[in-house]
């Protein structure tokens, strides 16, 4: 088999699995903790499912989306040997963007921590900053400084490392709720491990510090130290896909699970807040089950580095569609999803993943 028919058949798979979780699925809810307010019935969560499928309608809308998704991965088995040479071009075409990688992705994680500085919430809208008037100002100062720096790509991996364990240490000592913003996991790390890429004004000091005969040069001290960084880090850029799959993967999981499945009575208030039943006229316990579903399965998917690209279009597609459809569900805090979904269609499933085999 040659390279090309092999990479074809690889984006030909990723496409066709496109199809088939569409056809599995329904749109889902994104954040429900974003856009709930007060309290809520409780539900038993396992209950709710029994009875939830229980209904005959239900149990065959699951069944149908079920045999869609085999008769699609069984039409990719039957054209895998005549894949078209288009679908390696594009797959090439993406894989050429890879240069401006640490760009979106400095981007996707930047913006959104100074939006959150300015509007007053610590990552995730979930978790207000404090009313104390000096935490209030650290806190903003913070994620606006943080935000800032890896917008324009200064000292890029130190201030992602810094992110990076604020985040860590926010979560497990104070607010749990950050979980909901997991993504950023993903993110930090990812940057960590890329550096800031171009164009930044790290990358236009490295060239000035190269540069033979340049004052800076000549007076850097750290610029030695910096090239130590790169060296050792390098090795490991080859894992970016892997840490952004993982990353983006774990999020879906817990929201998918923790967000809805085990809080339906949160997830059915959102239903009935957006009149969703309007737009899909489907049992309400159903939008809560496909919503959930939808998110444990392409999480898992991620996770595992199955038909990674196509999994990460139907999530860009998702996550495109929830923002139509719940106007107050905050915009910002949807960007690093985004951002980490459109790299996954840039980088594929790279290593450490069940596509590769």
């Amino acid at each position: 088999m040659s390279g090309s028919e092999s990479a074809a058949r690889g984006l030909l798979r990723s496409g066709l699995a496109v199809g088939a979780l569409i056809a599995a699925t329904t749109p889902a809810l994104a954040h429900v903790e974003y856009v709930t307010e007060g309290p809520h019935e409780t539900i038993d969560p396992i209950h709710f499912v029994i009875s939830v499928l229980s209904q005959p309608m239900n149990a065959g809308l699951v069944g149908a989306g079920g045999i869609a998704t085999v008769g699609v991965l069984a039409g990719y088995l039957y054209v895998n040997e005549s894949a078209p040479f288009d679908v390696y071009v594009l797959r090439e075409t993406l894989t050429e963007d890879s240069d401006f990688l640490p760009l979106l992705l400095r981007l996707s994680i930047g913006l959104p921590l100074v939006g959150a500085g300015f509007t007053g919430y610590f990552v995730s809208p979930a978790v207000e900053i404090a009313n104390t008037p000096l935490l209030n100002t650290v806190s903003r100062l913070f994620l606006t400084t943080i935000g800032f720096f890896l917008l324009y790509g200064i000292a890029t991996r130190v201030v992602a490392a810094v992110g990076l364990t604020a985040y860590v240490v926010a979560t497990v000592v104070v607010a749990p709720e950050l979980l909901l913003a997991s993504e950023y996991l993903g993110g930090f790390l990812a940057i960590v491990v890329l550096g800031s890429g171009r164009p930044s004004i790290s990358q236009l000091l490295y060239r000035l510090a190269e540069t033979e005969g340049t004052l800076y040069g000549r007076t850097n001290p750290i610029h030695k130290l910096t090239v130590r960084i790169d060296q050792y880090v390098a090795p490991y850029e080859a894992y970016t896909p892997t840490i952004l799959r993982v990353g983006l993967g774990i999020n879906f999981v817990y929201t998918g699970v923790f967000d809805k499945l085990l809080q339906p009575g949160k997830a059915l208030a959102v239903v009935e807040k957006y009149g969703l039943t309007r737009v899909l006229p489907v049992d309400p316990g159903m939008w809560v089950i496909g919503a959930g579903g939808t998110e444990l399965l392409l999480g898992c998917a991620l996770i595992a580095g199955v038909f990674t690209r196509g999994v990460a279009t139907v999530a860009f597609g998702i996550l495109t569609l929830t923002l139509f459809a719940l106007p107050n569900d905050p915009v910002l805090a949807h960007i690093p999803l985004f951002g980490l979904a459109t790299a996954l269609l840039i980088t594929g499933s790279g290593r450490i993943a069940l596509d590769n085999l």
